[in-house]
């Protein structure tokens, strides 16, 4: 046992350690819960009664030189760490992160959004997963409506039907249902469609639409509120004009177009040669829709309307394909908010 302890003495005093791994691969050597120490002091209870004293005093002495060791190489270590870093230039520019910015969908929404605000619209918002009552039913969908088969539809679950909603007029139910009238409110919100992705088209997209409801409300409120939205948006040139539809939820209810803002009007190709753009549809509440939600279509009446937010972003930032929205492309995302502020 002398020889060994005797043996690792001399290990000790010629070791270096260059790097902290190096360092730390030692102490656990010597030092580790089965490292050579613990064994040493093991077999120390195997030793003669006379020869005691004399391993016990070499074993501490062991145990000493393997802690002053340890500690002095840690030391000079710490030293060469910290001429290292002396080293640096530190007048060098620092590389800061690049500063974000706000997504185009997102800066679209808030500009629509704060644009209703201005004429005394607040913001609602709902669930993304919704039953067939609040999606479907409770806006007149007739129970064989294209819009509840699943080639449209992404349904979640059947009998009873849940869904990814398809449209945010489930958020104009849930606050019909709970609302008195006067409601002036719009619903922003992501929306869910079974189509194929390409340019123009995806499986989810985004929506703010627009409610009023209150006694006398008339298509000219209508008309009026979209031609205001329509030059805030735009420019103060832009026209409108509104096209005979269908939807369920609304009677009478209508496209709006507005006149091509690249061209003025005059026809190109985005327009296709027309000089008007379709961006939303909209109309007068059906009375069904209102019956549904608990409020009298005797005494209240109102409009609707819903805006495409992809739709909106293409006409500003005249963006040609739909799927760079979502592909997360830092290059493409930081062009837009010095853009708008333009």
């Amino acid at each position: 046992m002398k020889e060994k302890i005797n043996q690792y003495l001399a290990e000790i005093e010629k070791f270096t350690a260059n790097t902290a791994e190096e360092l730390e691969q030692f102490r656990i050597r010597y030092s580790g819960k089965k490292g050579i120490l613990n064994e040493l002091f093991a077999d120390f209870r195997l030793v003669a009664a006379e020869e005691r004293r004399e391993m016990g005093v070499l074993l501490n002495d062991l145990k000493g030189k393997v802690q002053q060791r340890i500690e002095s190489l840690r030391e000079g270590l710490a030293g060469e760490e910290t001429a290292a870093a002396s080293s640096h230039d530190l007048t060098l520019p620092v590389n800061f992160m690049d500063a974000g910015s706000q997504h185009p969908l997102m800066i679209v929404r808030n500009r629509i959004i704060d644009i209703f605000s201005r004429i005394g619209f607040t913001v609602a918002e709902g669930p993304e997963i919704e039953d067939d009552w609040h999606t479907f039913s409770a806006l007149n969908f007739a129970p064989e409506h294209p819009a509840r088969d699943m080639q449209d539809t992404f349904f979640i679950s059947e009998n009873p039907d849940v869904v990814l909603r398809t449209h945010t007029s489930s958020v104009q139910v849930r606050v019909m249902e709970t609302t008195k009238p006067p409601i002036r409110m719009t619903f922003p919100g992501r929306v869910y469609r079974n189509e194929a992705i390409s340019a123009r088209a995806h499986c989810f997209f985004h929506q703010v639409e627009g409610l009023y409801v209150d006694k006398n409300v008339s298509f000219a409120d209508l008309r009026q509120t979209l031609l205001y939205f329509a030059k805030e948006m735009f420019s103060p040139d832009t026209r409108i004009r509104l096209r005979p539809s269908y939807f369920p939820f609304t009677e009478p209810s209508a496209e709006m177009d507005i006149s091509c803002n690249l061209c003025g009007g005059k026809g190109c190709g985005f327009c296709k040669y027309t000089g008007w753009v379709e961006i939303l549809g909209c109309g007068m509440v059906h009375p069904n829709v209102l019956k549904n939600c608990g409020i009298d279509p005797g005494v209240y009446s109102g409009f609707a309307f819903g805006i495409g937010i992809e739709r909106i972003t293409n006409l500003v930032f005249n963006v040609k394909d739909l799927r760079m929205f979502s592909e997360n492309d830092v290059r493409f995302l930081q062009q837009f908010e010095s853009a708008w502020q333009q």
